[in-house]
C-alpha cells in the first residue's frame, strides 16, 4: 500500500467498523445511539466479516476486498433501496436520514475498496520505478552502449 488513497480507504474503513462495534454494543446493552442495528445476529456476524476483510485488504487481497463488498451489499443494500424510497416519497425522520447515510457510506466505501484492490493489482503487474526505467527501460542507451563495446578491441597477451 503505497498510495494515500489506499490507506484512507483503509483507515475510513477501520472507523467505520470500530463506529459500528461501538453502535452495536450499546444498541446490545439498551443505550440509544444514533446507529441501530437492523439484525443483531447479522451485526455480529458482519462485524467479524468486516475485521478479517480490512486486514487482508491492507495486504491487498482481491477476494477479501470481493467477500467485503458482497456481505456489505447483502446487509446494506435492501435497506438502502427501503429507505431511499421513504426518502423519495417525503417521510422525514432524523432515523430515517442517519441510516440512509450509514447505509450510502458503507456501500460507498466498499465499492471504494474493491476498486483501490483492483487499479493496485494492475500497477503490481507492471510496476514503474522512475530512479531504474531510464536505465533498464531505454533502448538508446544500450545500443549506445553495444556499439561503444564493439568498438573496444583490447589485445589480450
Amino acid at each position: 500500500m503505497k498510495n494515500f488513497s489506499s490507506w484512507l480507504i483503509a483507515m475510513f474503513a477501520f472507523m467505520f467498523w470500530a463506529f459500528r462495534l461501538v453502535g452495536t454494543t450499546l444498541s446490545s446493552i439498551g443505550n440509544e445511539f444514533m446507529f441501530v442495528p437492523a439484525n443483531m445476529a447479522m451485526e455480529v456476524a458482519l462485524l467479524f466479516i468486516t475485521f478479517v476483510c480490512i486486514c487482508f485488504m491492507v495486504k491487498r487481497k482481491l477476494l477479501a476486498a470481493l467477500i467485503y463488498l458482497i456481505a456489505h451489499f447483502m446487509y446494506y443494500g435492501p435497506p438502502f433501496a427501503t429507505h431511499f424510497m421513504e426518502l423519495i416519497n417525503n417521510t422525514l425522520s432524523t432515523e430515517l436520514y442517519m441510516g440512509t447515510l450509514f447505509e450510502l457510506f458503507a456501500l460507498v466505501l466498499a465499492i471504494a475498496a474493491v476498486f483501490d484492490v483492483l487499479l493496485d493489482k494492475n500497477r503490481k503487474a507492471h510496476p514503474t520505478d522512475k530512479k531504474t526505467d531510464w536505465f533498464y527501460k531505454n533502448k538508446d542507451y544500450d545500443r549506445k552502449l553495444d556499439e561503444r563495446a564493439d568498438k573496444n578491441n583490447y589485445r589480450t597477451l
